[in-house]
């Protein structure tokens, strides 16, 4: 009997939207614990030598990592396994490269090449509208934020652009009939 969380990851077994290949090893590396789910994620290993190219074995990738040279949204990751998911910026300050994950038109992970303005901001969609302790207005989004006292007129499936410097909400847009969208799951992602 298995206790406890799962550790490993076998490679068939990984999500089809990483795109690895069945020959090459028998495991896949496994997302930590983190703002994205398993499967609506990728490590940010499989993101550095797999689809970037940047470093050619898991060693050379945890040298790249361990330098501090990788930021997801703003803040340095040291986790080569940590996970990274729809609409965040990863940006590399040595090369002066900034990434944004998006989906292809098939649902798979897209790395979409940014701007240093585009990267100072991500779009959130908002999964939760509550009140916190004392009467305190919060949301929660898709990547795990917690914003507080977002504006009154944000409501429940709304897209929230967010400052990442500052976490607050700059803007945001209604969910409502005639507005352009992205599919984040299920059949027609992308």
């Amino acid at each position: 009997m298995a206790r406890g969380p799962k550790k490993h990851l076998k490679r068939l077994n990984a999500p089809k939207k990483w795109m690895l290949d069945k020959l090459s090893g028998k495991f896949a590396p496994r997302p930590s614990a983190g703002p994205h789910k398993l499967r609506e994620s990728m490590p940010l290993i499989v993101l550095i030598r797999n689809k970037l190219k940047y470093a050619l074995t898991y060693n050379e990738t945890k040298k790249v990592t361990m330098s501090r040279a990788i930021k997801v949204d703003g803040k340095v990751r040291t986790d080569m396994c940590f996970p990274t998911g729809f609409m965040d910026v990863v940006s590399i300050d040595k090369t002066g490269e900034y990434f944004r994950m998006l989906f292809d038109v098939k649902g798979r992970f897209l790395i979409h090449r940014i701007k240093k303005e585009e990267s100072a901001y991500k779009l959130c969609n908002v999964k939760s509208v509550r009140t916190a302790a004392k009467g305190v207005p919060v949301i929660t989004t898709h990547d795990g934020r917690t914003i507080r006292y977002p504006d009154p007129m944000i409501k429940l499936h709304d897209t929230v652009k967010v400052d990442i410097a500052t976490n607050k909400a700059v803007d945001f847009i209604k969910f409502e009939p005639g507005n352009l969208a992205y599919i984040t799951g299920g059949q027609n992602c992308g």
